[in-house]
Parts: C-alpha cells; structure tokens; sequence
C-alpha cells in the first residue's frame, strides 16, 4: 500500500520549506518532496568553480518578516549574516558615486535640491508602504460581501487608507497606478539618482520604469524593508542556501520529513479531490491534501491532468505573464575587483549599474522581441568582501542580477548566451576597468537555464509577473487567490501566489494557515 500523509508539499523551496514547517508545528504530518539533489530551489548556494560559491538565483535578503524568523527560530537553526543593512552605491562610468542608505543620498552627484527630495520621498514612501503593508502579508481578501469576515476585511483595508489623511490618501490613490518614471520626475533632477531608485522596483520583472504599476512593485519593496526587522538588504553567512538550510532545521524540528531527488509527475486526483502524488520512479504517495510550491503553469497544466479543469480556467493559467526577464552572472576573479569611485572597504555594498531611467528603458525595450540590451542594467555583489568563505584565498566571486534577458529557446541559444556574457563584461570594464582580465570563471544563467536548474516555467524568479492584472486578490487568478485549488485539497503556496516573489516566505506562512482552516 502506498504510504499515507495528512499534507505533502511538492518542491523544497523557500516558501515549500516555510508552509511544511507551519503545518508540521500544527501537529500535522509533512513530507516535503524536492526533485533536486539540494534542498532550496532558487534560493541555493552552489559552486560554479573550484572553491567558489555563489547564491545561485536570489542573492540578498530583504523581505522575510522578523516575526516569521522569530517564529521559526532560523538564527538557532543555523542562519547568521555576513552583512547586514548594506548601502547601495549607484555606479558611473567617471567614476561619482551616490550612496543611498537609509532617508540619505550622498554623494557629488546629488544636490542640496535632491538630498532633501529623497529624504522627503523616503518619507513619503514609507507611509504609504505602511498603509498597505497589511495587504503585502495576508491572505489576499475576497472581493465579496458574503460573510461578516469579508466585510471586516475589506473596511480594514479601506480604513488604513484613510487614517493617512486626506492629502497623503489622495496621493496615495494617485500614485500608485503610475510608472515610477513620472512620480521620480516630479521629485528629482538627477538622472543617476533616478535610475538608482528605479532598479528597485523593476529588479527580476519583466517591465520597465515607464510601465504603469511600477511604482505600486517599489511600494512592495519598501514594504518589504519595514518587516524585516531592521536587517536592511543583508547577505547570509555562505549565501542564500544558509536562509533554505535554516527553514530546513525548522522544518524537522518541527516533525517535518524530507526528501530530495524525488521527482513529482503527477498529482493524483480521486473523485473530484487531490489523493496524492506520483513520483518519477512510479512510487505512489497518498495525502489527505498536496500543497504545490511549484509555479501554477507547472501545476495546472503538468503536474494535473487538465481533465479535473474548466476549460476557462485552463486558458487564464495558459495566459499567465510568465516569461523571465532576468539572468544570473556569476564571476571568480583573481583580486578584488577595482570600481571606480570605491574603495575596496566599500565592496560589501549593493552596487549598482543604472546610469539613468532612459538607460533602463533602453535596455528593457529590446527584451520585448527576444532581443538582448546592447547596455545591461545590473545589480551587482561582492559576497566573498563580507564572507571570505565563498571564494578560494586571495580570489573574490561576484554575483549580479542582469535585468531585461529575453527567454531564449532559439537554437542559436548557446551562440547568444556566449555572446551575450561578452556584452555584459564589457559594461562591468567600463565601470571597473582591468575586471575583464582579472576574470577566472565565468557563469551567465538565462531565463531558460533557470527554467531548467530550478523547474520554474518561463525562467521568472517571481512564477507570475507583478502586474495589476496578477496581484492582490487576482494573483495569480482570482480562482486561485486564497491559495486552495479549484480541486478540493489542493493548495498553492509558491510565488506565483499573493503576495508574490523575493524570499520572503509569506506565501508559504499563508498557505499553510489556509490549510489548517480547510480553505476557507
């Protein structure tokens, strides 16, 4: 007989690992159930050369909630910082920089003018986060009158609208279905400065500065930095494997069961409700419920036999914004790298290629036709400056997010991913000339190498892109935003779910008290 659990989570990611760990402190019975060798998904520390180790995909911290942290005692399960609050230095090719930390901006770029805007827009920024800061960590509300508890729901949302007062509700209801290229117009003159705040809202989506909601993507953000407990953006001691190696400690401690290489094929359905898992070796699994961490196009239209699914809901999950835009670079260098305008001291800092929003929207227009940008924006890191344990003596690795990188499945794939890595290390010389000869080992991940290392459709860190149409209470459908499946005891609890991407672990947190409440 095949053997029996109360839930099983398909994919040992971040948010799989949060949502066993909540279910397991419940009393219930977890297994979790990773195809990888290694446990984490995106969220993986890996080694691309000899003795050096890179954060695989997601590369900083800077969402999850302390409470959740707390709750699950990551700091005794072994999660520690090598930095934390780090500074984000905005890069120039002549070498001013402007330091952004905190309500500051520094720098011989940055007027008197523009040193006071930013303070005064930090401001702003942080009220309206915290007005809907709520919204950014529950369960999506329903939109229906129903029940007393949906009424209750939706009143308190209006009202924390409302006790920012008239003006700064008014603003707030004005803003936040704008671009962030006209809100930053109104309040700065530098252009630097503006491409620096911008990366904020647009790292890992596939939009640009002039994309209507971006500036509702920078509210999620800064939302993100009031819940994490003060640690501003933070590296992990070895990187982000050490945040899954923790949720890991806290799952087992909790009861939870584990097991990596165990590929799921399908989910079984039995009288119109889940039953259970198949794995790829034919082993059958039975669940009284199957929570996917997978991406919902993986779910919906792999893992379920499109049979037990409405047609209607089959092509909204088919049209689902789901195409990556972001790539992975990964260095070993000989030395530490030499940007201009910092020091080496400061190359613990998030640093930061966007001369401007024209350049960003410069490089986000070609990616629209499977294009690659002449001029990548990128984020960039030097986690070996904070934890010498990531790189052999003497050498550093360096980690970057390089925005705007069609998914490309062409056969010339190879050719243009070479080509491409080649186009990126000319814009890093520009702004540290003499990297590219310092350069050891060279790693480039595209959209669709991250499609197939972490399972996740289309390559996209988020699973289902940040946009108005797949947020709140419709993401990633309205079908699907209280996390339970059109299928009795199937749950969501990955990132294509509210509130969405970035290691957060919310989406799991949630998922799980869903469950523990039969959905409702």
């Amino acid at each position: 007989m095949a053997q029996r659990y109360q839930n099983i989570v398909i994919g040992g990611g971040h948010n799989g690992l949060t949502c066993a760990a909540g279910l397991a402190r419940a009393g219930q019975s977890v297994l979790v159930l990773e195809a990888a060798e290694d446990i984490g998904g995106a969220a993986r520390t890996r080694e691309f050369a000899p003795g050096a180790r890179v954060s695989a995909c997601a590369h900083l911290l800077h969402a999850m909630p302390a409470d959740l942290a707390v709750e699950l005692d990551l700091a005794g399960n072994g999660l520690d910082y090598a930095a934390q609050d780090m500074r984000t230095v905005s890069l120039s090719e002549s070498g001013e920089t402007i330091v952004l930390h905190g309500s500051t901006a520094q720098g011989k770029a940055v007027s008197e003018a523009d040193a006071a805007a930013y303070a005064r827009f930090n401001e702003d920024m942080q009220r309206f986060a915290k007005a809907l800061r709520p919204v950014f960590e529950d369960i999506a509300p329903e939109l229906s009158i129903e029940t007393w508890r949906q009424r209750l729901t939706l009143l308190g949302l209006g009202l924390r609208v409302r006790r920012l007062g008239r003006f700064h509700m008014r603003e707030l209801l004005r803003i936040i279905g704008m671009n962030l290229y006209d809100l930053l117009d109104e309040y700065f003159e530098s252009t630097q400065l503006k491409g620096a705040i911008a990366m904020d809202a647009l790292l890992g989506g596939e939009w640009g500065a002039r994309s209507m909601g971006s500036v509702l993507t920078y509210l999620y953000r800064v939302a993100g930095y009031q819940r994490n407990g003060g640690i501003g953006v933070a590296l992990p001691k070895g990187g982000m494997g050490a945040v899954s190696g923790a949720l890991v400690g806290a799952a087992r401690a909790a009861g939870a069961e584990i097991r990596t290489g165990a590929r799921v094929t399908q989910i079984l359905v039995e009288n119109d409700r889940a039953a259970g898992v198949e794995l790829d070796s034919g082993e059958r699994l039975d669940a009284d419920c199957v929570i996917s961490n997978a991406d919902p196009k993986q779910t919906f239209l792999k893992l379920v036999s499109v049979d037990h699914l409405d047609t209607g809901f089959v092509r909204q999950i088919k049209n689902l914004r789901s195409s990556g835009k972001a790539a992975k670079l990964h260095l070993l260098l000989e030395g530490a790298p030499r940007f201009k305008g910092v020091e080496e001291s400061g190359l613990g800092s998030r640093l930061i290629i966007a001369p401007g929003m024209d350049e960003i929207e410069l490089a986000f227009n070609p990616s629209k036709y499977r294009e690659y940008p002449a001029a990548p924006v990128l984020e960039i890191t030097v986690p070996s400056a904070s934890d010498s344990s990531l790189a052999p003596q003497g050498q550093h690795v360096v980690s970057a997010v390089v925005q705007y990188v069609p998914y490309d499945d062409s056969p010339d794939e190879d050719a243009n991913r070479a080509a491409f890595l080649e186009t990126v290390l000319d814009q890093l010389e520009r702004y540290a000339p003499g990297i590219r000869g310092q350069v050891l080992a060279a790693e480039l991940l595209t959209p669709r190498d991250i499609e197939r290392e972490f399972g996740i459709s289309g390559g996209h860190w988020h699973h289902v892109e940040l946009v108005f149409e797949s947020f709140l209470f419709n993401r990633p459908i309205p079908a699907l935003a209280q996390h339970q499946a059109p299928i009795a005891g199937l749950y969501l609890c990955g990132a294509g779910c509210h509130p969405g991407g970035n290691v957060m672990g919310i989406a799991g947190r949630n998922a799980a008290q869903q469950v523990l409440k039969g959905g409702h």
